[in-house]
């Protein structure tokens, strides 16, 4: 078995991996990964916005929130796994 080092190994920063530059690394790296973080949030603006006008229990908009928060960052997932799995096995082997 061999072991990878934290230099040939993109999921551990190394020390001078500031946030900004590890996010935009791992956005070239996977592209869904901005797409689920914006979904995430612009999901929780709306809910924000909707608990203002809503006569639900707040329990009972908080549960829907989270559901649909959850349920985007899920298919935001799969789609980043097709992606990555299309990617590597048609388009590359194309390619060579």
């Amino acid at each position: 078995m061999e072991v990878m080092s934290s230099s040939n190994n993109s999921w551990f920063p190394s020390q001078d991996d500031s946030e900004g530059s590890k996010l935009l690394r791992k956005s070239k790296e996977s592209p869904f990964i901005p797409f689920g973080i914006a979904g995430c949030l612009a999901i929780v603006a709306l809910g924000l916005n909707k608990l203002r006008k809503s006569e639900h229990k707040m329990s009972v908009h908080l549960i829907h929130m989270r559901v649909a928060a959850q349920g985007f960052l899920v298919g935001a997932m799969t789609l980043g796994v097709v992606y990555s799995m299309f990617n590597e096995r048609i388009w590359k082997p194309r390619q060579k």
